[in-house]
């Protein structure tokens, strides 16, 4: 069996079955609780799909985070592959806030609803500002939200400006901003990919950036701190990333 195959076939079969028991959870009510159902299979789906593909993760800064409790992980984004890679490098009970268009892919989609994801529509702010209003509550009850604040897949790999929505909902709920960067999978599954390449990904996690006592008016400057300092985090990444 070609490595292409057995990744279509992982990400088949662990699809399903994971939406499977996601919704046994729902049915049998079990409470949205971080270290639950709905944080465990999700890992265990992305851990299989990573190691079916080849591909290594290595995390640095987790000392940062080190009992930090909830926070907003705002990070740079490169590739469909990114999740998977943040569901294993990322401690604690982690949402997702990603594209509307992803929870409309049959099961798929039925998966990232169950586990409790968030989908939101950049285009429609009244919707954007709900799925802000539902992170919000899902910090408060102990989950960290995981944000992609380009708002899109780079199309060069370079860090692109900065949505201000994860700001805001971060200094809304007085939670800390925590700036990541995966570095690598921009050239394991580029835009328009289908199968990933084997290879090695980074993942640096900077210092946390608090929030407390800031307001709606210094959101201008939370972005550009945040993003200074994910650049800085790109720049630290050490030699060339290639794909396997």
């Amino acid at each position: 069996m070609t490595r292409a195959l057995r990744y279509l076939t992982a990400l088949l079969v662990d699809t399903v079955s994971g939406t499977a028991e996601l919704v046994l959870a729902m049915l049998r009510r079990e409470p949205s609780m971080p270290g639950g159902t709905y944080d465990r299979v999700p890992r265990e789906w992305s851990r299989r799909l990573l190691a079916v593909t080849g591909i290594d993760v290595r995390t640095t800064g987790l000392d940062h985070v080190s009992g930090l409790g909830p926070c907003v992980y705002v990070v740079n984004h490169l590739s469909f592959v990114d999740v998977w890679v943040l569901l294993v490098a990322l401690p604690g009970s982690l949402r997702f806030v990603g594209k509307r268009e992803l929870f409309r892919i049959p099961i798929f989609g039925t998966a990232l609803r169950v586990s409790g994801q968030i989908p939101i529509d950049r285009q429609d702010r009244r919707s954007a500002v709900a799925s802000f209003d539902t992170a919000g509550r899902l910090l408060r009850a102990g989950h960290s939200a995981v944000v992609f604040p380009e708002g899109t897949r780079s199309r060069d790999g370079s860090l692109q400006p900065f949505k201000k929505g994860a700001f805001v909902l971060a200094i809304a709920t007085q939670h800390p901003v925590v700036p990541v960067v995966v570095a690598g999978t921009f050239g394991l599954m580029p835009r328009g990919g289908i199968v990933p390449r084997a290879g090695r990904v980074e993942v640096r996690i900077g210092a946390p950036i608090a929030t407390a006592g800031l307001s709606y008016d210094d959101r201008d400057a939370l972005v550009a701190r945040a993003h200074s300092a994910m650049g800085d985090l790109l720049d630290s990444v050490d030699g060339v990333l290639t794909a396997g």
